[in-house]
Parts: structure tokens; C-alpha cells; sequence
């Protein structure tokens, strides 16, 4: 055998034990939505391969996602939300284990001739849906300033694709909508009434597995959990690279990103984990969605221990980005 035949063997003998070293894990994301772009930069950057994990993200709706979970074909879903829903309404062996965001990333945008809450009497807005967890939390709001939710206002359900779309054109007088139309929003002149996230206590960019994921695979979720923590702070840390890595994941305009960035960043949590009033606020909103009279406890829908443990592994080895 020569040199060159040997180093080859040598390489591809690598390689392969490098592959076998690594387990595969398969994450359903509902969209490329900002929050998100932690996972290709903890897959891109190398830090899910530093764990023995061969991080696969593909897009797959909610419902499917959900099934997906439960069937093992996938081992998590970026759908918590839906998630908790189907923990609330059916008792489905589900966790959710990780939470990105502290704060709810939607916003009620107004055509430019209504000026506050108060003056949306009459009006229509536009939402997902009308049993959908944002638009309760906007009838909370509404309360809070004085309306009658199921009086004083109409709810118009519309795509998320156009809801901005009917705003602007007319056909409703305010829009609930996601951080992809806010700023369009805004650049055409429309008028922000309320930042969701600052008015409920809500988690957003929620992570769901299944309760089976978590008894057979202890050492994977924390694996996956501390690959993701990473990049979480590294995110906190890049802006540039940051920014250049949800252009790159979202498809969207870097100017974009840039403002994503800026306004959203301090919304992602430090640990991945949110707090039991969260979680409680969180169930709350689910029971209604759900259409059960009974608010399932935070200890049955969500775990966070294996989060949590990766955040003291990286904390006791001093890990920095």
C-alpha cells in the first residue's frame, strides 16, 4: 500500500468515525422567522457538531410537526405554542423545553387615521385567526383600555400573508401582525398602537419535544440544549454575524434584519428557560385556545431541566463565543 493510498484510508477512516459520532436530529421549524436563525448559526458555526449532533432543519407546518413529534419522526418542533395547545386539549405526551424569547413578537398596527386603542371602537381588525392565542391576548389588552372585546370591535380572520396587505389597502382599520410586516408596516405609513410583548407576560419562540424523546434520549436534549445556548450567546455577542446569518437563513433584506436585530435581541433569554408566571401566563392563554375550562399546571406542560443543566455545564467550563 503507498502513501498516498494510506492517507486516504486514513481520512475517509476519519470521516466515517466522525459521522458515526454523530447523532442526527431532525427540528421542525413552522417558518424562517427571525428568532429561529439561532439554529443554523448553532449548526453552521459548529457548535451542534461539537455536541455529537447532526443538527437537520426542515420547514413543516404546525399540525404536521406536532404528528411528526409524536411519532418520532421528528425530535423537536420550533411549534410549542401549538404544542402546549395539544398538551391542554388532549393530553399529549409533549414538553415544551426551551423558550428563546421572553416577550411575544407581534404588534397592532392601525391605519394612520387611528390614533389609540380607545378609537378602535367599531372597527375591524385583522388576526390568524379568531380563537388564535394572539388574538386573545389582544382582547386582554383591549379590556385593560376599556372596550369590550366582543362588542366594540370585529375580528376579521386573514393569512398571515395578508394582513398587512388589507391594512394598508383599507379593508380593515388595524392588523395584529408578526415582525415580517411590522416594519413594512411602518415604512408605508401605518401607525403602531401596541408592542404585544410589553403588554402580556407571554414566552415566544417556544421548542417542543416529546415526553418519549426525553426518557430515551437524557444526553441528546442536553446536548442539543447546550449547542443551542451557544449560539444564543453568540448572537447576543455578533451583531454583524448575526445579521449576515438570518439574511442568509431568512432570505430577507439585510436593512431588515438589521432593525430585527436591534429591537429584538434583548427579547431572547439568557438561559432558555422563562419563569413559572411566564409559563402560568402562558397556560392561561392556551386554556382559552384550547376551549378548556381547566389551566393545565406549568409542571405538566414544559421542561426545563435539561436547558438548565447546560447553562451550569457552560457556565462551570467558563464557555465564551
Amino acid at each position: 500500500m503507498n502513501i498516498v493510498t494510506l492517507a486516504v484510508g486514513l481520512c475517509l477512516l476519519l470521516v466515517s468515525s466522525t459521522a458515526r459520532g454523530q447523532e442526527t436530529i431532525h427540528l421542525a421549524l413552522p417558518s424562517k422567522a427571525f428568532q429561529y436563525g439561532i439554529f443554523p448559526i448553532a449548526r453552521d458555526r459548529g457548535y451542534m457538531r461539537e455536541e455529537g449532533v447532526d443538527l437537520r432543519i426542515v420547514l413543516m407546518q404546525t399540525t404536521p410537526s406536532i404528528q411528526g413529534l409524536m411519532a418520532g419522526h421528528v425530535q423537536f418542533t420550533g411549534s410549542g405554542s401549538s404544542a402546549l395547545v395539544a398538551i391542554a386539549k388532549s393530553g399529549a405526551p409533549l414538553k415544551t423545553a426551551l423558550a428563546i424569547n421572553d416577550r411575544v413578537h407581534q404588534w397592532l398596527l392601525a391605519k394612520p387615521g387611528v390614533a389609540s386603542l380607545k378609537e378602535l371602537k367599531g372597527k375591524k381588525i385583522a388576526t390568524t385567526g379568531i380563537a388564535s392565542a394572539a388574538t386573545f391576548m389582544v382582547r386582554q389588552i383591549l379590556t385593560k383600555h376599556g372596550l369590550d372585546a366582543s362588542k366594540d370591535v370585529v375580528f376579521v380572520t386573514a393569512p398571515p400573508g395578508n394582513r398587512l396587505t388589507i391594512l394598508t389597502s383599507g379593508v380593515v382599520d388595524a392588523s395584529i401582525v408578526g415582525s415580517e410586516d411590522r416594519y413594512p408596516g411602518l415604512d408605508l405609513g401605518m401607525k403602531e398602537l401596541v408592542n404585544i410583548g410589553n403588554e402580556v407576560k407571554n414566552s415566544w419562540g417556544t421548542v417542543a419535544t416529546s415526553d418519549r424523546f426525553i426518557k430515551e434520549q437524557p444526553k441528546l436534549m442536553t446536548a442539543f440544549m447546550r449547542a443551542t445556548l451557544k449560539a444564543m450567546r453568540f448572537a447576543r455577542k455578533d451583531r454583524e454575524a448575526t445579521v449576515n446569518a438570518v439574511v442568509k437563513f431568512t432570505g430577507m433584506q439585510r436593512n431588515l434584519a438589521s432593525r430585527m436585530y436591534d429591537d429584538l435581541i434583548g427579547t431572547f433569554t439568557p438561559n432558555g428557560a422563562v419563569d413559572e408566571d411566564i409559563q402560568r401566563s402562558d397556560m392561561a392563554i392556551v386554556a382559552q385556545v384550547a376551549e378548556v375550562n381547566e389551566v393545565i399546571s406549568p409542571a405538566r406542560a414544559y421542561d426545563f431541566r435539561f436547558v438548565l443543566e447546560a447553562e451550569q455545564q457552560l457556565n462551570k467550563s467558563g464557555w465564551r463565543p
